[in-house]
């Protein structure tokens, strides 16, 4: 079996689990890391990691075939364009660029030189949306009607103290935790067409909104709600609910409600309603099947994905372009709520 090396860039607590997630993974090896912070560089000396002075100098080492960045995202369009001219197939964490109009160069000089680009939407990896894709793409549901998402949790002051960006516009909710849900409703329901949004400005005084509720339309003419919040005090979360990330207390509720024409799902307890004997009207009794599926750490599962993609085994799950379409569909969010006008999302 060939082992893969991989470098990342950034050893902060993403870059930090992503290093985690590549010493578990069978048939990959962490070459080593960029880090300038002093926190860092002594994090990688206790664990006898090499610290590359730069980027450049990693992509210098032979034993170095990919790349993930675990940066922060304003430094993602350098590096993915270094990356992707230096050939190395890249690893970006999400968002993929801190904007549409960043991310589609960088797409499409990736498509361009055949260099593969990942973006690190991890939960469409995790067995739980394996199994919901699966559902649903198999037509359990029958035609897919509309989909209710909910976002809601309480970040503490000291969340925002620790980093004063987090209370600047564009660094809401919005754009820093909807983005994950869009991924994931695209992945299941498809494209969205067109979106409608308000939002409310932070009760604690920051810049940016702290809570916002979205229509969308999707191509296939279902239709799709969903509201984000990180100033409540709530159980109804991907965080909350799907017990992805040991450090969130896990809840018995669930984030996402999917509705068809035959059946409907609850996500992430992939529980399927039916009504029972064949009937399909509101006086027959309905009752719900839970479905099995496998347990598995979705960010191994993406180290495993990306080595595949280098050795060209796999393709992207999420490909640079499908990073670049999440993103669309939150500016467009942004630009409803912002507006008060439906906004239509572009496809290329």
């Amino acid at each position: 079996m060939k082992t893969v090396g991989l470098g990342v860039v950034g050893a902060g607590l993403v870059g930090r689990r992503h290093m985690k997630a590549i010493a578990q993974a069978l048939g990959t090896n962490l070459v080593g890391v960029v880090e300038p912070s002093e926190e860092g560089s002594a994090f990688l000396r206790d664990q006898g990691h090499t610290n590359f002075p730069s980027l450049d100098e990693m992509l210098a080492h032979d034993r170095v075939e990919g790349i993930i960045l675990a940066t922060p995202t304003p430094l993602h369009m350098e590096q993915a364009l270094t990356c992707i001219q230096a050939g190395r197939p890249v690893l970006i964490e999400k968002p993929i660029a801190v904007s549409a109009k960043d991310a589609a160069p960088m797409v499409a000089l990736a498509e361009e030189r055949r260099v593969p680009i990942l973006v690190g939407h991890h939960r469409r990896h995790n067995p739980i949306i394996r199994k919901a894709h699966q559902i649903i793409s198999s037509g359990a549901l029958g035609e897919v009607r509309a989909v209710q998402a909910t976002c809601w949790f309480y970040k503490p002051d000291h969340y925002f103290a620790q980093a004063p960006w987090r209370t600047k516009k564009g660094a809401g909710p919005i754009s820093v935790n909807l983005v994950h849900d869009i991924d994931l409703l695209r992945h299941l329901v498809g494209e969205v067409a067109s979106v409608q949004a308000v939002a409310a400005p932070s009760t604690r005084g920051f810049d940016n909104e702290d809570v916002a509720a979205a229509v969308l339309q999707f191509q296939n003419g279902a239709v799709g709600t969903i509201t984000v919040s990180d100033s409540i005090v709530a159980p109804w979360s991907w965080e909350h609910t799907a017990a992805e990330y040991p450090v969130y207390p896990v809840t018995p509720e669930n984030c996402y409600q999917i509705g068809g024409s035959k059946a409907s799902l609850s996500i992430p307890d992939l529980r399927l309603w039916q009504h029972e004997n064949g009937g399909q009207d509101w006086w027959t009794p309905i009752s719900a099947t839970s479905q099995i599926r496998q347990s598995a750490d979705p960010l191994l599962s993406q180290i495993v994905h990306f080595a595949n993609v280098i050795l060209g085994e796999e393709s992207p799950l999420v490909s640079g372009r499908e990073g670049l379409q999440s993103l669309r569909v939150v500016e467009a969010i942004q630009q409803a709520a912002a507006t008060g006008q439906a906004v239509t999302i572009e496809h290329v």
